[in-house]
């Protein structure tokens, strides 16, 4: 490639859209070292943070998503929108890159409309199995539209759809630690059953609840439980824990940066439905129950933990239903080692290795009928 490779990354907002963003960016400059990749995300986000910790340029969107409950406050949304459309044109043009690649996101919207009407290639990672509006727009002028589940052409046009998997963290697939190193590590007992539990990196409050609702079972039950509650319910939960008498079952921390060393010590993991936490579990061959969040557009979660669900993959337990069932639910789980095989056997089909690889291959294609 005679011309250096430029590629825009678009998108954020959560761990599940960045993670699988550094991991493409990773995979382009495995592949060609030279390569200048930067991020375009949204201001005030947490991609603004962790792109840079990842070693990657980014510039800030002021965007931000529409208001379902206030449709005056969309009129500033709408004005935002253009000044993003506006500056997003300005960044390609000054950065001209040959190809712009959308993973979902506030960002992602603006972002990849402007590169479609510059005439760059554009390349759509689409995450759910239920496309949200953004991208079924956008892919009238994508180049080519990645994806992690089948039937994906009810959304967009048959001949632009590469099956490809979600990209995982890299430090997952590369754990080698084992399942006693693991616990022992959190400073929990390894002739336990470890229980996992993540609400996705900002926390979900309807599982915390839940855990806090069942807290005098879980002391008084063999099992050990790792629990990242997210940092908007850290303190709270920190006053409420404050009430009981400390117990040695238990590991509790706003955010797991470790996460691969997490997993190696789960034996059942709770978990929202994103799709991007869904991706690590079918590639790690965890159990798990799924808890979908309600407040995420047409109700992608639940569809995404239906799909593992109709496969005998996972277990799934209602928001609304959770306080009542959901620590009961994972308390018996945990205690049947054939369910539990069952559960990780049928989950490990479903994955889908190499994704960021072949995605960063696509990448480079596009970029190429552009040098």
């Amino acid at each position: 490639m005679s011309k250096q490779l430029k590629v825009i990354i678009s998108g954020g907002g959560t761990g599940g859209h960045i993670f699988p963003a550094v991991s493409i960016a990773n995979a382009i400059k495995d592949i060609d070292p030279n390569a200048d990749i930067l991020f375009v995300g949204a201001e005030g986000r947490m991609e603004m943070q962790r792109v840079p910790d990842a070693g990657y340029p980014i510039i800030g969107l002021p965007i931000e998503g529409f208001s379902r409950k206030n449709p005056f406050k969309n009129i500033r949304v709408l004005w935002k929108i253009l000044k993003c459309q506006l500056k997003a044109r300005k960044i390609i043009r000054n950065f001209k890159p040959q190809v712009v690649v959308g993973v979902g996101g506030y960002a992602s919207g603006p972002t990849l409309k402007t590169a479609g009407q510059m005439g760059i290639p554009t390349l759509i990672q689409e995450q759910n199995s239920y496309a949200g509006v953004t991208n079924k727009l956008l892919a009238k002028s994508a180049s080519k539209i990645c994806v992690a589940y089948e039937g994906m052409e009810r959304f967009f046009p048959a001949d632009k759809i590469i099956m490809t998997g979600n990209p995982v963290r890299q430090q997952l697939l590369n754990a080698t630690i084992t399942r006693e190193q693991a616990i022992e590590q959190f400073g929990l007992d390894p002739a336990r059953p470890t229980l996992l539990i993540i609400g996705g990196s900002l926390g979900a409050r309807t599982i915390n609840e839940s855990v806090l609702t069942a807290f005098d079972t879980i002391q008084q039950s063999s099992i050990q439980i790792i629990w990242q509650t997210g940092k908007y319910y850290s303190q709270h939960i920190a006053d409420e824990l404050a009430k009981h008498a400390k117990r040695d079952n238990l590991f509790v921390s706003d955010f797991i940066s470790n996460m691969d060393v997490a997993y190696a010590a789960a034996d059942l993991v709770i978990s929202r439905a994103g799709a991007s936490s869904i991706s690590e579990l079918c590639m790690l061959g965890k159990p798990c129950i799924l808890v979908p969040s309600p407040n995420v557009a047409e109700d992608h979660q639940t569809k995404n933990a239906l799909a593992l669900v109709h496969k005998e993959a996972a277990l799934m337990v209602k928001d609304a239903e959770a306080q009542s069932q959901l620590i009961h639910l994972a308390m018996e789980v945990i205690q049947d080692t054939q369910q539990l095989t069952s559960l990780s056997t049928h989950i490990k089909e479903l994955a889908l290795p190499d994704s960021a690889n072949i995605i960063a291959k696509e990448v480079i294609k596009l970029a190429t009928s552009k040098i």
